[in-house]
């Protein structure tokens, strides 16, 4: 697909939760050299080596901690041109039946709950500027067109309901200028597969790097995997 993307985000700002390692630290790295500003969200900022990139507190899970990080941001830098909301976990495969609740809810509140919070934690500075844009990781567990067996389902649903996030801001926000995506990106190698997967972090990163670059002209409210459109 022809988009128009932006060559360079040399004066643009970017906040990645789950920035520490895997997908969220190849993300953060390919917008790094981009010119990107970005703050690299971290629950220990001791985490972040890398001196070319803001470490951030952030913990998705904690509300104080998420608005003290947008804080910071406006404080420091004026704007917020692009979240990418990376932060996740997937803790137990067993089925529903055999899953426990503690499971569920840690689970739910990480992968869901803190990528609509840290969201609409976000939106004001997004929009402040007429609009910036929204890249939320999803999964194709989460596809309501995929069939849902196999485990994981706090996962699937989670990832479910973060494609309904994507949708409900560019319903309600589009006019505002805001772009908002979700992307699948593949079954990476992170701590979360265990080694399994036949995608390096890199890779993974390719696809929401990508999205991180549309222009206010560019498609929103959209399911990606591998830079091509993919059902729901």
């Amino acid at each position: 697909m022809d988009v128009p993307l932006y060559d360079s985000l040399d004066g643009q700002v970017v906040l990645v939760t789950g920035a520490t390692r895997g997908i969220g630290k190849a993300i953060a790295d390919g917008l790094v050299d981009l010119d990107a500003t970005v703050y690299a969200g971290a629950r220990d900022t001791g985490d972040i080596e890398a001196t070319d990139r803001h470490a951030i507190e952030l913990d998705v899970t904690d509300d104080e901690g998420m608005v003290a990080a947008v804080d910071r941001i406006e404080r420091e830098q004026g704007r917020l041109d692009v979240l990418v909301n990376n932060a996740g976990v997937m803790d137990s495969r067993e089925p529903l039946d055999e899953m426990p609740t503690d499971v569920i809810d840690h689970t739910l509140d990480t992968n869901l709950r803190g990528a609509v919070l840290m969201t609409k934690y976000a939106l004001p500075l997004l929009l402040a500027d007429g609009g910036g844009r929204v890249v939320t990781m999803s999964s194709g567990l989460g596809a309501i067109t995929e069939s849902q067996s196999g485990g994981t389902p706090a996962y699937r649903i989670s990832k479910t309901g973060v494609n309904g996030l994507t949708k409900y801001l560019h319903g309600e926000y589009a006019a505002d200028g805001l772009i908002a995506n979700s992307v699948c990106p593949g079954y990476v190698q992170t701590d979360m597969t265990e080694g399994s997967a036949p995608r390096t972090p890199e890779e993974g990163a390719e696809t929401p790097v990508w999205l991180a670059r549309f222009r206010p002209e560019a498609p929103s409210g959209r399911f990606w995997r591998d830079k091509a459109e993919i059902e729901w």
